[in-house]
């Protein structure tokens, strides 16, 4: 039975720690970004370094006291939101972010887990180096949270999801003890892989404190195209060839819809268009090339192939890095152009290459049979992920539409499902998809998952009702 986190365990935590570690929530702790949930804490946990967030997992874990890890608070599943009848403690990790270490000559960086995206990436730079993890709250999304939801972005195609950029991690386990795993090996099979195990765990089976980072050597030769195509299916044609002709040159392969871009147009119209009319479908290549190589002409020998092909009518190729960087702000202002319209229901959702052109099509046809509305798809083609967003018809709001809401859900759920596909492919479970991980994955699977939270947190502390929905709501 969980306790609540109240002013008599609060006055024996504090006796423990340094002063102005625990200190009120406010309301930024308490929401979650779109506004589909609100959460509650009795208090926020501001440690300054793994000792401290050892003592104060022991406390509550002797106590029974639900722990919600903290990071960047930009999770779309309401995995960092604390809910339920047990009052709960936010433990934020925002005053451990510090680089302790940089290993040039190894290509690894050592980062504590409040780290800012953006501040890891900036360090990697200094050094000469890239870390590839790319997306676009990486001014304010945090390394533990990310390494928690085992974040995507777009560069998977080339680089990875985020646990392909780890080598190792120090993380406080549910009790209060202190794994200290975070070597530099490229090389370790020495038993069972735990850093892997917390990495997309959510916060559910520890506290990720730092991380060892993987690093690239920085592209010397850099490149972007946005090419009109068709339809999806092109697109994935586009992809093959883009795929034979520069191999691993590709950086991303981003899917945009027409959608997109008019949502763009009518709320941030200081977003420059690429073309005079839009287009249905588009997509945004980027390369990163060794020295003696020439992008332009080579993004020029694909278009001019798929061209003759029949796959691409229109393009822009990139004139300099600053028109690159045109180009990323124009896809990763979507999300941004999305909020501000109000999505009724938004999809993470990833597919087998071959089924994603089928998918788009299926699903256009079945939500038109619910009703009017509107479909922004765009995404990481390379690697299967779609963010398959569904808005109100022109004139109305999302708010009219809340009767619609779970039924839009499910359909197109039930579809990735019946298609081979996932419903979370870089966002994670958290609170709002726990239900979907019961219908749509497998029981042995789930067995296990509860199994392995059975043996590392049993008195179910950490981030209860996240990615496992509570025993009794399972039928358990």
């Amino acid at each position: 039975m969980l306790m609540p986190c109240d002013a008599a365990f609060l006055a024996r935590l504090s006796g423990v720690l340094p002063p102005d570690t625990l200190v009120a929530p406010t309301p930024r702790y308490l929401e979650e970004p779109r506004g589909r949930m609100t959460g509650q804490a009795g208090a926020v946990a501001l440690p300054r370094n793994v000792e401290e967030v050892s003592v104060i997992l022991r406390a509550c874990h002797d106590a029974h006291v639900p722990v919600i890890a903290y990071g960047g608070g930009t999770g779309l599943v309401g995995g960092q939101m604390g809910q339920g009848d047990s009052l709960p403690l936010v433990l934020s990790l925002e005053r451990m972010r510090a680089i302790r270490q940089v290993y040039q000559s190894e290509n690894v960086l050592i980062a504590e887990a409040g780290t800012i995206l953006a501040d890891v990436q900036s360090a990697a730079e200094a050094a000469g180096r890239l870390f590839p993890l790319s997306l676009a709250s990486e001014g304010s999304a945090r390394i533990g949270g990310l390494l928690a939801c085992n974040a995507g972005g777009v560069n998977v195609l080339r680089y990875g999801n985020a646990r392909d950029l780890v080598l190792g991690l120090e993380v406080v386990l549910p009790d209060g003890r202190i794994w200290h795993g975070l070597n530099r090996l490229r090389k370790d099979n020495t038993g069972y892989d735990l850093r892997h195990l917390m990495i997309g765990s959510e916060g559910t089976l520890g506290v990720i404190t730092a991380a060892s980072l993987r690093l690239f050597p920085r592209p010397v030769v850099q490149g972007a195209a946005l090419m009109v195509v068709d339809s999806p299916k092109a697109a994935l044609s586009l992809l093959a060839l883009a795929q034979s002709r520069l191999g691993e040159g590709i950086s991303a392969f981003e899917l945009i819809g027409g959608m997109g871009l008019a949502f763009l147009a009518q709320t941030m119209a200081h977003i420059r268009q690429p073309f005079a009319a839009v287009p249905n479908w588009m997509v945004l290549i980027d390369l990163g090339l060794s020295a003696g190589r020439d992008a332009s002409e080579a993004l020029e020998g694909l278009f001019a192939e798929a061209l003759e092909l029949g796959l691409v009518h229109d393009g822009v190729i990139a004139a300099s890095l600053a028109q690159r960087k045109e180009f990323w702000s124009l896809r990763e202002s979507i999300p941004e152009a999305n909020r501000h319209i109000g999505a009724i229901a938004s999809h993470d959702i990833s597919l087998p290459l071959s089924v994603i052109a089928p998918f788009i099509e299926r699903a256009g046809q079945g939500l038109a049979q619910i009703g009017a509305l509107r479909v922004n798809c765009f995404g990481h083609l390379g690697d299967g992920n779609l963010h398959y967003n569904v808005f109100p018809a022109p004139g109305r709001d999302r708010a009219s539409y809340e009767g619609d809401r779970d039924r839009i859900m499910t359909y197109v759920h039930d579809l990735v499902h019946e298609m081979g596909g996932s419903i979370s492919a870089e966002h994670g479970i958290g609170r709002m998809k726990a239900a979907d991980l019961v219908k749509y994955g497998d029981p042995v699977k789930l067995a296990a998952m509860r199994a392995i939270k059975d043996a590392l947190d049993p008195h179910g502390i950490m981030n209860p009702g996240a990615v496992l929905m509570h025993k009794e709501m399972q039928g358990e």
